[in-house]
């Protein structure tokens, strides 16, 4: 074939600054980068985040629409409680304690309407004892927490409330959630 010119590789012009190393050397200093995992910037959370739920928001996980979560509130912490339908759901026993905050209830071990309520005030030694220990050896221990009361955090109008500190809460710790 004539007039045609052998192809191969095109020689680079030399560049300013660049250390020529044989192949081998290069492989060493490209190995280490080429198997390196990338580093990421943004992490995905391990479980879904956390909440903030007001009254009416909260009702609606009151397990009486299939499909739908239960969630229910003790202490202002909302757990999911859907894994216990059985107990929590749509004509179960402790079905009026779910989608609200049934801190009295849970206290007093009753499901009278009055008791369903955040209130824990004039609860008995006794009472907040067993609301300690449900709350931390069966609520936290089995139920996945979802979130928290707007009550918590937030005024009446729904202004920020800005002289919240978990520990001036009624019977309440923060450090024992995490």
């Amino acid at each position: 074939m004539a007039g045609t010119a052998a192809r191969g590789p095109l020689p680079l012009p030399p560049l300013p600054g660049l250390l020529l190393l044989p192949l081998p050397g290069l492989l060493l200093l490209l190995l280490p980068a080429a198997t390196a995992e990338p580093e990421l910037r943004f992490r995905p959370p391990a479980e879904a985040p956390v909440r903030l739920f007001t009254e009416p928001e909260l009702a609606r996980y009151d397990g009486h629409q299939e499909g739908q979560p239960i969630y229910l509130a003790v202490k202002g912490v909302v757990f999911d409680v859907t894994s216990g339908k059985e107990f929590y759901g749509k004509g179960a026993p402790y079905n009026a304690l779910a989608g609200k905050d049934s801190t009295r209830g849970v206290a007093k071990m009753s499901l009278d309407p009055a008791d369903l309520t955040h209130d824990t005030a004039g609860l008995t030694e006794e009472e907040l004892k067993s609301l300690d220990d449900i709350f931390n050896n069966v609520y936290k221990a089995k139920y996945p927490i979802v979130g928290y009361t707007s009550r918590r955090i937030l005024n009446e109008d729904g202004s920020p409330n800005l002289d919240f500190k978990p520990e001036d809460q009624p019977h309440f710790s923060i450090k024992d959630e995490f």
